[in-house]
């Protein structure tokens, strides 16, 4: 009986992360995600309060905000953990940008289109009618004040996810191909 041997070669791939723009990317998209799960909440909280329903944009928003701020746990851990994969990287940025890009249009329609224009409605009732001194209509423009600026911050931050998505595919086709080393 002849015995035959096996050899197995593993390799283990090395990938160089450029500390920088990797920390740079790490802290705006956990700001991004913190900012679009924080307004959302917030807005969702508000239509319940006024017993109305809740648009599919508001959850949609919440649940984009926490699987953003989930990817940049799980990035943290393997780095810690230094595993963290090009490829892994690539598809949670592309899956995060269809997300961040849908609801960017969604965001915009409801900002600027014909139906909703929540822009047109800050720019008439709020912006131009600032209210001062302590009553009860200083609280309530107070209240319109801050849903204006979180839907104009909401709309910023879905485009500042996207462009930051962009750059981490590109960073991590870079990383694959050895480009920092």
């Amino acid at each position: 009986m002849a015995r035959s041997v096996v050899y197995v070669r593993t390799t283990r791939d090395r990938f160089v992360w450029p500390d920088g723009q990797l920390n740079v990317w790490t802290l705006i998209m956990l700001v991004t995600g913190s900012l679009l799960l924080g307004v959302f909440a917030e807005f969702m909280q508000i239509q319940s309060q006024m017993g109305i329903g809740t648009p599919w944009l508001f959850p949609f928003g919440v649940t984009t905000g926490a699987l953003t701020v989930a990817l940049i746990i799980a990035e943290l851990l393997l780095i810690m953990q230094r595993r963290l994969l090009p490829a892994f990287m690539m598809i949670s940025a592309f899956i995060l940008f269809v997300l961040f890009l849908t609801g960017l249009i969604e965001t915009a329609i409801q900002l600027f289109g014909p139906d909703a224009n929540v822009n047109s409605n800050c720019q008439n009732y709020v912006f131009g009618n600032q209210s001062t001194g302590p009553t009860m209509n200083t609280l309530a423009w107070l209240e319109q004040n801050n849903i204006c600026q979180c839907w104009l911050a909401a709309f910023a931050f879905w485009i500042i996810g996207d462009v930051f998505l962009i750059w981490m595919m590109i960073m991590a086709s870079q990383v694959s191909r050895g480009f920092y080393e």
